[in-house]
């Protein structure tokens, strides 16, 4: 009998090396400048974390400003994604430049403004001979950062560029784990700049959202859920009712109230899951993971 044998190694090998040496010959520009644009503004706010407490532009702290610069960095990281499905021009290449620029962005730069924020108020410079809580500090920071960054590879690896698999995430996103961390910064800074307790809830907010980044807690994609496409009427009465409470709270306030609750309500959703097993989520995956939840299919009968 005549056996059938495997290719050799080494024609995977050359297969391998040919993927990986292929040139990008075509990308999307404007998705890709406003994808850079992200992570300039990453970049910014790193540079007016370092300067500390001092207010320096119209006389907002430079930790405020970097704070208002990460969410900057957000409407850009909303905005290219969007133009890019639009104009039917994703690739792989726009995906992995988004990660990296959302690393910068909604990785380095909040794990740097809390531990900044925070030394001004406690010594840091010697994270393994000091107390405690200092190091708890630099703890959460580190996992942070690092939680990032696994959320990020895990979103490129598992990511689909069909429209309808942006409906939800596993797993808090990171400009809502670092929106969490800034606006409570923000709120410090331009609120309650005598109130310390805020700074110091820091740390442990901090690796909250560390936490809920790595988890598989569904969060929906606000855009794509509530403001896509066409709503009930009363949809637009609940956003003037938004941004009337946003008006009369102010916004920095109404920003960490926006942030905490987002962050809050997919953990939510999860123990009200663990608690009812029966209940179906609010928001699924995934148009066919909606359809096998309740037990239907999206094949016709």
């Amino acid at each position: 009998m005549r056996r059938f044998r495997s290719k050799p190694k080494r024609d995977k090998g050359r297969l391998l090396k040919r993927m990986r040496g292929q040139r990008v010959k075509y990308i999307a520009v404007l998705p890709s400048l406003i994808t850079i644009l992200n992570g300039v503004f990453g970049f910014i706010a790193i540079v007016f974390a370092s300067r500390g407490a001092e207010r320096g532009i119209a006389g907002f702290s430079h930790f405020a400003v970097a704070g208002y610069m990460i969410l900057l960095a957000m409407f850009a990281d909303m905005l290219d994604g969007r133009l890019a499905r639009m104009s039917q021009s994703t690739s792989s290449f726009g995906g992995q430049l988004d990660s990296l620029c959302d690393m910068v962005s909604f990785g380095v730069a909040p794990a740097f403004l809390m531990v900044n924020a925070i030394q001004v108020h406690l010594d840091l410079t010697t994270p393994l001979s000091s107390g405690l809580f200092h190091r708890f500090i630099w703890l959460a920071a580190l996992a942070y950062i690092s939680c990032a960054a696994i959320r990020l590879a895990r979103f490129n690896v598992e990511n689909e560029e069909n429209e309808a698999a942006h409906m939800s995430f596993a797993g808090l996103p990171t400009p809502g784990a670092a929106g969490a961390i800034v606006s409570l910064i923000i709120f410090h800074q331009e609120v309650t700049p005598t109130l310390d307790v805020a700074i110091f809830l820091l740390p442990f907010l901090t690796l909250g959202v560390a936490v809920l980044m790595v988890s598989r807690i569904r969060y929906p994609h606000v855009l794509n859920v509530y403001l896509r496409g066409r709503q009930p009427f009363s949809y637009l009465m609940r956003v003037l009712l938004f941004l009337g409470i946003v008006l009369w709270l102010g916004m920095q306030t109404a920003l960490l109230l926006i942030f905490l609750a987002f962050a809050g309500s997919g953990f939510a959703q999860w123990v009200y899951l663990r608690v009812h097993p029966g209940k179906q989520p609010l928001v699924a995956a995934h148009p066919t993971a909606a359809a096998a939840s309740s037990g239907q299919s999206e094949t016709p009968s």
